[in-house]
């Protein structure tokens, strides 16, 4: 596929938003127990842990190879949201505010990129 813009923008565009997603899946790894316990502290069974992992890596690289974009987006605007409810829902203090609503930011990239697609750089194009 020829450079565009358009095509430009759409990888880097996902590969920003998967950026996030690849790095806390990687860390929440790395730092198990204190995930889970973590999870636990808001209430989240810490037995859900290796499907958080999966989603957040498994989902950016989807969304990176722009391979079942479409699904990706939606499973990662769904789960931001969720964690924003979950995590992030005291509006109160002023840093859970922000965090609640870089999550839904987050979510609405996700949608508008499962409305239109991966673009022109990425595999589901090339199917």
């Amino acid at each position: 596929t020829a450079f565009t813009p358009a095509a430009l923008a759409d990888l880097a565009g996902r590969a920003g938003q998967a950026a996030i997603f690849l790095l806390s899946g990687l860390n929440k790894n790395g730092a198990y127990e204190g995930t889970q316990a973590y999870m636990a502290s808001a209430g989240v069974p810490g037995l859900l842990l290796p499907a958080v992992i999966v989603l957040e890596v498994i989902g950016a690289l989807l969304l990176v190879a722009g391979f079942q974009t479409r699904l990706a987006a939606v499973a990662l605007a769904c789960f931001s949201v969720l964690s924003a409810l979950l995590f992030h829902f005291n509006l109160a203090d002023q840093m859970q505010f922000i965090l609640f609503f870089k999550n839904i930011a987050m979510a609405g990239g996700f949608l508008v990129v499962a409305a239109h697609g991966a673009g022109a750089w990425s595999l589901d194009a090339r199917r």
